[in-house]
């Protein structure tokens, strides 16, 4: 047998990789060297405040922001007597004053404000039992948190010093430190394992230790290469820290995916006696192909989170679309030149007994596992159809019943936590303190007395309307141009009783009173939280339409097909909506949680849907892609579609089953964090890449073909000129 290939950009670019390897492996070293050298040099732009939020926040948060005024980290140190005593009584007072004198002296805050200062009622709770000492940071409040260790000494020392009465502290700066303290040893636990973990299944897919290293070494130098692109492009598009998490995150599962698709053809075509050469191209031509296609899908479906128009989505899909491109690239140029160079030495490092028995295998042909399954599901394909496409509709019925929600800070991390029992213990003696409502006055001048005035009537009105407290404090710029009041509101921050706590302040107080003198927007978390979520209502639909219909479009152009991609895209679907299924059943109604050692919080967070959606729209076309692919090629080659079927997916179960193993791995190494969404994200994905790779790819794809037959490859007459252009599949055809 001779090849005869198509010139692709794939087959041109693995070619010439093949043929110059060194060129070629130099110029990719050269690559990560420049990104990272870069992105060091530059640094990373990190969203602003105002950048992270939407609508009324987000003008609230530019007002603050440009008018000069430096809002501090607020922190409160909670001071609490036993149930029965009241905290004014000498204890109380004694530990009130060391407190206030503790922080004071550390030189890291300002505005101290005693609750046994006249005025100061507001800061004694209700019970008389618990009394806040409140205080801001120095200096910039995103970096309080680096600052705040001497006054949480200073506090602990105040505490040990009155064992009789409980002494805390509580505050963005020191909330944002236990939380980055917490997070970041989790991440550093995930990296840890994943890795490990991702070759250790490599090593036993292969059976050899070079030929696991290739894959894991291309999917880390893309990494490092992209998160130096990232730094460079966030100068243009800032990101937060949502955009590194998801470069390591895909760009692990899509490197290995893609070099694993790669070395197990070239590994095929050598067993059947090709060169090494030969065996390269010819995998460059096919899986190549297969990878710049899956690689353009998944940038086309991240694509969509542009038109979200929320700055931590398109940061997420900057990330990711970097990522990818890098991956792709990487597959198409460097992995061909590594396999020409290493040549049949891929297997050295052989584990004996398993490094045997794989090669034996791959001698002896498809995987006698895989066929029997295809044989029965090929031999009754409307049954096998019924069955898959039953289970997955009801593994997603639960989603009907999906509800969102941004997540609290009490929803987000495991009740165990100091700072959350902290957190708990101020939002039972002071509700809504720890996320109060800020409204930003601007006015000519925010000390006047008609503003001062309408000021005091919003302050009298909010705590009269019994769904917001005290302490409510106002704060004024340098320039006596804007005035920030926070206004502690009923509820958690997120639940329906914050939320319409903020909508009586939005819509009755503040029109009432201070937006009679000055120009008036509503702030803070509860605040954030619903502007978020109604720009996301806003967009969803136009971002579900755009992914849904470029992905048609690609599919459609890369097979020639309309059915092919119709059915693509209804498979894809399928497993994204059992995904949303399974996580509301654990998350939301709490199945199987002391099982999995999961939390139900009663809500998905919000933005977790459209994501998933978007992301495993893109993953889940890597596994289509090269199915797929096989499939039109023994159809190319003039097998009947039953046969090129049966072939296709036999030829390609074995490299999927393997990329899925790791990509399920790699995600459900993000559930054991203890951030809830997280731990939502890495179980939606593992579920979804997991049903993707066994009940749609082995199961619901081949029937639904068998059935269709010939109609498959149907095309429109006005869309096969179009359809003509795409790159065709490489066609073997015998030697004359």
């Amino acid at each position: 047998m001779k090849t005869a290939t198509r010139q692709g950009i794939a087959a041109r670019a693995g070619r010439w990789s093949a043929r110059h390897r060194l060129l070629a492996i130099a110029g990719w070293v050269v690559f990560i060297l420049i990104a990272n050298n870069i992105g060091g040099n530059l640094g990373t732009r990190h969203l602003t405040t105002s950048e992270t939020r939407d609508g009324e926040s987000a003008a609230a948060t530019r007002t603050l922001e440009r008018s000069g005024f430096e809002r501090p980290a607020a922190e409160q140190v909670l001071v609490q007597v036993p149930p029965g005593a009241d905290v004014r009584g000498p204890a109380g007072r004694s530990a009130i004053n060391d407190a206030v004198s503790a922080v004071s002296v550390t030189g890291r805050v300002t505005d101290v404000r005693s609750p046994l200062s006249p005025g100061n009622d507001g800061q004694v709770s209700r019970d008389g039992r618990s009394a806040v000492v409140l205080f801001a940071m120095k200096g910039k409040a995103d970096k309080a948190d680096k600052r705040v260790a001497p006054v949480l000494r200073a506090v602990s020392g105040v505490a040990a010093a009155h064992p009789a009465v409980r002494v805390e502290e509580f505050g963005s700066a020191s909330a944002t430190k236990a939380l980055n303290d917490t997070i970041g040893k989790d991440f550093s636990h995930a990296e840890a394992i994943s890795i490990p973990l991702t070759f250790g299944i490599l090593l036993v897919a292969f059976g050899a230790l070079m030929a696991a290293l290739v894959p894991l070494v291309l999917s880390l130098t893309s990494v490092v290469a992209a998160a130096g692109l990232l730094a460079l492009a966030s100068h243009a598009l800032h990101i937060d820290s949502s955009a590194n998490t998801m470069l390591l995150l895909i760009g692990l599962a899509v490197g290995v995916d893609y070099s694993l698709f790669y070395i197990r053809r070239q590994r095929e075509e050598r067993a059947a006696g090709r060169s090494n050469l030969e065996s390269v191209e010819i995998a460059a031509a096919t899986s190549g192909r297969s990878v710049l296609v899956s690689g353009l899908t998944v940038i086309a479906a991240m694509a969509g989170m542009f038109i979200t128009g929320q700055h931590t989505f398109m940061g997420m899909a900057e990330a990711t679309i970097l990522v990818v491109a890098v991956a792709v690239v990487g597959s198409l140029t460097v992995l061909p030149a590594a396999l020409s160079l290493l040549g049949d030495r891929l297997d050295r490092g052989r584990i004996p007994w398993l490094g045997k028995w794989l090669q034996a295998r791959r001698k002896s042909g498809p995987s006698r596992a895989w066929t029997w399954v295809l044989d029965r599901v090929l031999a009754r394909p409307g049954l096998s159809a019924a069955l898959a496409a039953g289970l997955l509709v009801a593994l997603a019925l639960p989603a009907l019943s999906m509800h969102t929600s941004v997540l609290g800070a009490s929803e987000e991390l495991p009740s165990d936590l100091p700072i959350m029992q902290t957190y708990a213990r101020v939002q039972h003696a002071f509700p809504g303190g720890p996320q109060p409502a800020v409204v930003v006055v601007s006015a000519s001048d925010v000390t006047s007395p008609g503003v001062e005035a309408q000021i005091a009537a919003l302050r009298r009105q909010a705590v009269a309307s019994g769904e917001m407290f005290n302490p409510v404090t106002v704060d004024v710029n340098r320039a006596h141009d804007v005035a920030a009041i926070t206004v502690p509101l009923a509820g958690d921050g997120e639940n329906g009783a914050s939320r319409h706590a903020l909508s009586t302040l939005r819509n009755r107080i503040v029109p009432g009173t201070v937006g009679r003198v000055a120009s008036v927007n509503v702030a803070g978390a509860t605040a954030a939280s619903v502007d978020f979520n109604h720009r996301l209502a806003e967009r969803a639909p136009f971002v579900f339409a755009f992914v849904l219909g470029l992905a048609f479009l690609l599919l459609m152009w890369s097979f020639g097909s309309i059915v092919i991609a119709a059915t693509g895209l209804v498979l894809n679907l399928l497993s994204v909506g059992a995904a949303y299924g399974v996580l509301v059943a654990v998350f939301q109604w709490g199945w199987g949680r002391s099982l999995l050692g999961l939390t139900s919080t009663g809500a998905i967070t919000s933005w977790l849907p459209l994501f998933l959606f978007v992301i495993l729209f893109g993953l889940s076309m890597d596994y289509h892609v090269f199915t797929v692919s096989r499939i039109k090629e023994g159809h190319d080659e003039g097998l009947p579609t039953s046969r090129a079927i049966h072939d296709g997916i036999v030829r390609s179960a074995g490299v999927i089953t393997s990329a899925a193993l790791v990509m399920v791995a790699v995600f459900l190494t993000f559930a054991t964090l203890k951030q809830t969404s997280l731990k939502q994200l890495g179980v939606g994905l593992a579920v979804a890449v997991l049903l993707d790779a066994t009940v749609v790819r082995a199961l619901l794809l081949p029937a639904t073909m068998k059935l269709l037959g010939e109609r498959n490859w149907f095309m429109p007459r006005f869309t096969k000129r179009a359809a003509s252009r795409a790159p065709e599949a490489p066609a073997l055809t015998p030697s004359p």
